[in-house]
């Protein structure tokens, strides 16, 4: 398993010579503003109140210490560039550490699909005069999936045109209602700012994270950067930074011009409610054509960059051979579907909260996993162990938050989760025992 192929679209973007800051940048920042803003505003502000702003920084922090980590790996082990082969390095004697990790990114990227195919159904049934409507949101959802599974289907190409036609306006618009809304705050509707607790604000920030979901893409390119080591760490920072800023002035933007019960009651919806008192209807159709072009944009690039992590993970032995069976195109059909469809049934059968739950759980788990496999590689990634613990300890304080959250408001959610899991690891423990001696090496 060499590279996530995500990257590879943003590439051709750019000139032929070696990638710079600002192309990484470019890079991450465009993986990272997918779909999550749209779908955790309402969440931010249920649970963080007035402190949502704080709940989007407190996220930043959080990635920006699994960046570390990632840096360091990436640096000294340019050619892998991916989570599921830090882990092989870190333990040789283990496959099973390394296999169980590659299986949880894959579930990870199913509850990301997931949640961009229910905020495009969200966003695209309230744009369509039937905001609340389970029916249209689930009808719409579904649609999206299936349209970017052909899609993927007909070939490397195809998607990365579709990609390059999407990938703008919805960063544009961002920009544009951010930077209009910041003049019609009232700083009074921010008062008092942690009505909710400061606990909550942690807890917010955990269920969030996967909104930051897309900044290892930049690991990927490691190889093709000018100066790697000073370049890569300073992009992962400064894009998660840039995407920080996004996000914490959009969530400004909104507890700052409508009241958290409103935001509440549109908390699948909650950025395109939030355009209505700044830019009136226009803003409101504007930002849901943003949502609907940002969701697109992520489950596109999920979908391509996913089916072939689970194909490169079938031809190592990880998986079954069957998903990393290609067609003519040199297409992983059988990834595209495998990936489609769990993505598809847990669209119908999840609620937000709990899609948003699972994918920052499963990142937040993945990306502590990550700073392990640094730990132990440390005498070949020159990697400072205070500040892997460190973060370590802030991945761990929001799981653990985001566990006792989930005990205390949504129990059936977190059996979900966990049963999620459980399923996992029983297929890849089955598979494991079945599966050619090769695999296990």
């Amino acid at each position: 398993m060499r590279r996530d192929p995500r990257h590879r679209r943003a590439l051709h973007r750019v000139d032929s010579g070696l990638l710079g800051t600002r192309e990484l940048v470019a890079i991450a920042v465009g993986g990272m503003i997918g779909g999550g803003i749209f779908s955790i505003l309402g969440l931010a502000a249920q649970i963080a109140g007035h402190a949502a702003p704080l709940a989007l920084a407190v996220g930043a922090v959080v990635a920006g210490a699994a960046g570390y980590s990632y840096a360091k790996l990436a640096l000294a082990f340019p050619r892998d560039g991916a989570s599921y082969t830090y882990l092989q390095r870190a333990f040789p004697t283990r496959p099973v550490v390394a296999s169980v990790t590659g299986w949880a990114v894959v579930l990870g990227y199913v509850g990301t699909l997931a949640l961009y195919a229910f905020t495009f159904g969200a966003y695209a049934s309230d744009l369509l005069g039937h905001p609340g409507s389970v029916a249209w949101r689930v009808g719409l959802g579904l649609a999206v999936i299936s349209a970017f599974v052909v899609v993927n289907l007909a070939g490397v190409r195809e998607a990365g045109i579709v990609e390059d036609v999407i990938v703008y306006g919805k960063l544009a618009i961002l920009a544009f209602v951010g930077a209009v809304g910041l003049s019609q705050v009232r700083p009074a509707a921010l008062t008092p700012m942690f009505d909710r607790g400061v606990g909550a604000v942690f807890v917010a920030g955990a269920l969030i994270f996967v909104a930051y979901e897309g900044f290892q893409l930049t690991t990927n390119a490691v190889q093709e950067t000018e100066d790697p080591r000073r370049t890569l760490p300073r992009a992962i920072y400064l894009s998660i930074a840039v995407v920080g800023a996004v996000y914490v002035t959009l969530a400004y933007v909104a507890v700052g011009t409508l009241s958290i019960p409103e935001l509440v009651a549109a908390e699948e919806y909650a950025l395109a409610v939030v355009a209505r008192p700044v830019l009136g209807n226009l803003g409101h159709v504007l930002v849901g054509v943003a949502a609907m072009f940002a969701t697109s944009s992520a489950i596109n690039s999920t979908l391509f960059g996913a089916s072939r992590l689970v194909a490169e993970m079938a031809d190592t032995g990880s998986m079954p051979e069957a998903l990393g069976v290609r067609t003519s195109g040199n297409v992983p059909a059988g990834a595209v579907v495998a990936m489609a469809v769990p993505a598809a049934v847990l669209m119908l059968a999840g609620s937000l909260s709990l899609i948003a739950a699972f994918s920052s759980m499963t990142f937040l788990l993945v990306s502590a996993a990550v700073s392990v496999a640094n730990l132990r590689l440390r005498s070949r990634t020159g990697a400072q162990p205070r500040l892997v613990w460190f973060g370590l300890a802030l991945m761990g304080t929001t799981i653990v938050l985001l566990v006792g959250h989930l005990v205390a408001t949504d129990v059936p959610a977190l059996v979900g989760i966990a049963a999620g899991y459980a399923v996992a690891v029983a297929l890849e423990e089955a598979y494991r025992r079945r599966r050619p001696s090769h695999g296990s090496t």
